[in-house]
């Protein structure tokens, strides 16, 4: 069985984060977890590590300095995973818009052949449950903008429910990517699609948190607005 590794990037999930990581080790297929917490004030890092104990070399926590963005969080989990030699790596929100259950769908995508697999609200419609008609808007406009500028065919590419390969990690160069916020789910993306990977999208059903504070704001959208223009100009290479 090939290993894999789910991330969590984590601020202020403190009635999340014991409920959805009991959510993944209930699943089958031999999942490990790895928080990255960027130092939540309500204390989301130590919910982490009193359960760890249960979970023995399965769950896994990284504590940040600070609120350092969520593709930072990810590069770090990425490298983190690529040096434990995991064959999948998963992103996945601790807040249950991403349903656990669909890990599985996102794995088997990548092994009938997609190198990267994405959990896609808008390829079979619009799948989003209790989102405000403006924000559905946003999201959905702001897909088409980017299959538009860039002139790839990803109908959710803002999407952060994705399972990579190992492979693709290994040929992006993760330190050169420059986006940090919503951005970055583009970023790593397209960049994907440009080294000659596969990515899947598999139709899920995106449902709007019931706990918890949402972390999107203004300037996370008008990062990915001008760092996609950047970007279709922008020189993709494998990392050496």
């Amino acid at each position: 069985m090939k290993s894999k590794l789910v991330i969590i990037p984590t601020y202020n999930e403190i009635e999340n984060i014991a409920k959805i990581i009991r959510a993944v080790f209930s699943l089958d297929g031999e999942y490990h977890l790895l928080i990255i917490d960027d130092a939540s004030p309500d204390s989301t890092a130590v919910a982490v590590k009193e359960l760890m104990p249960s979970y023995k070399g399965k769950l896994f926590l990284i504590e940040r300095s600070g609120k350092l963005g969520l593709g930072t969080a990810y590069i770090t989990g990425f490298k983190w995973a690529l040096e434990r030699g995991y064959d999948y790596v998963f992103e996945m929100d601790a807040d249950f818009s991403h349903d656990p259950f669909d890990l599985a769908r996102l794995c088997s995508a990548c092994e009938e052949g997609a190198d990267l697999s994405v959990g896609s609200r808008y390829c079979d419609g619009v799948s989003v449950v209790n989102w405000p008609l403006g924000r559905i808007l946003m999201s959905y406009c702001a897909s088409i903008y980017v299959r538009k500028t860039l002139g790839v065919r990803i109908f959710d590419s803002t999407a952060g429910f994705v399972c990579y390969s190992r492979r693709v990690l290994e040929a992006i160069d993760l330190d050169g990517v420059q986006m940090k916020g919503y951005g970055f789910q583009i970023e790593m993306k397209y960049t994907a699609v440009k080294l000659g990977f596969r990515l899947a999208e598999v139709p899920v059903i995106f449902v709007n948190r019931k706990e918890g504070t949402s972390k999107m704001s203004g300037g996370i959208f008008g990062e990915a607005f001008w760092g996609v223009i950047k970007l279709r100009f922008r020189k993709i290479r494998a990392r050496n």
